[in-house]
């Protein structure tokens, strides 16, 4: 198969419909592909309907969490249940705009065979959301290019390609989703940027703020940069399996 969607949610209802909808529109005939929704412990409908999705498209798969345990496990635990070769990560509230995925896939499909890459969206304009919300955005993420250098303007939009191994690959943490571009670079791995189209949410209420997004935020870039200063990279020159 080569492509897994990858998509957490949330208490998003009314978003499921229309953005599985819009996937399908996007890679059928196209690619090979399945979606892997992780509900996350959703205290509405967002399970149901996806179960009444399924009844009618069998590549929809779904992983429900008892209870609420974020985005980065809810990622990590769809990406371990895939099959795709290369991952494609979604935000479930429909501002990442699957259209866009053919052109990242293709950017990915173009990169060395078995070499760790990411290809990252980039949301330019920003016009949609609040002068607040697009000030917040910019000190992020100057502050954290300027410490991480990670190639990446736009860390914290959702629609990203990366190949399955190299996700697997990566060390686990709470909020690790914020910072796969640095951590795949650490790796020695390849960041593509890619401007995306960038939506106003479909329905419903955003789960992040300003103090759970930035105070938190702040402790886990300081845990990223402790791990790049001691992830060390070995050029293997020759391998001798002889007895």
């Amino acid at each position: 198969m080569d492509i897994s969607v990858v998509v957490p949610a949330k208490n998003e209802q009314d978003n499921i419909d229309p953005l599985i909808t819009e996937i399908n529109r996007a890679l059928t005939g196209h690619y090979e592909y399945e979606i892997v929704y992780v509900d996350d412990g959703s205290t509405d409908e967002t399970y149901q309907r996806l179960a009444d999705i399924q009844q009618n498209q069998p590549n929809l798969k779904i992983i429900r969490h008892k209870v609420s345990v974020g985005q980065s496990t809810a990622v990590f635990n769809g990406v371990k249940n895939s099959q795709g070769s290369l991952i494609a990560t979604l935000d479930a509230d429909g501002q990442n705009d699957p259209a866009d995925l053919p052109k990242l896939i293709d950017a990915a499909k173009a990169q060395p065979q078995y070499s760790h890459f990411c290809i990252a969206g980039y949301r330019k304009n920003r016009s949609g959301d609040n002068s607040w919300k697009r000030w917040q955005s910019k000190v992020a993420n100057q502050i954290r290019q300027a410490l991480l250098d990670d190639e990446t303007p736009d860390t914290g939009c959702g629609i990203k390609v990366i190949p399955r191994e190299t996700f697997i690959a990566l060390p686990y943490f709470d909020h690790m989703h914020r910072f796969l571009p640095a951590l795949i670079k650490r790796r020695g791995g390849n960041i593509e940027v890619i401007e995306v189209n960038h939506r106003p949410r479909l329905s419903g209420t955003s789960n992040y703020s300003f103090s759970n997004r930035a105070l938190v935020g702040l402790v886990d870039l300081f845990g990223v940069i402790w791990l790049k200063r001691r992830y060390k990279r070995a050029e293997i020159i020759e391998t001798n399996h002889e007895s």
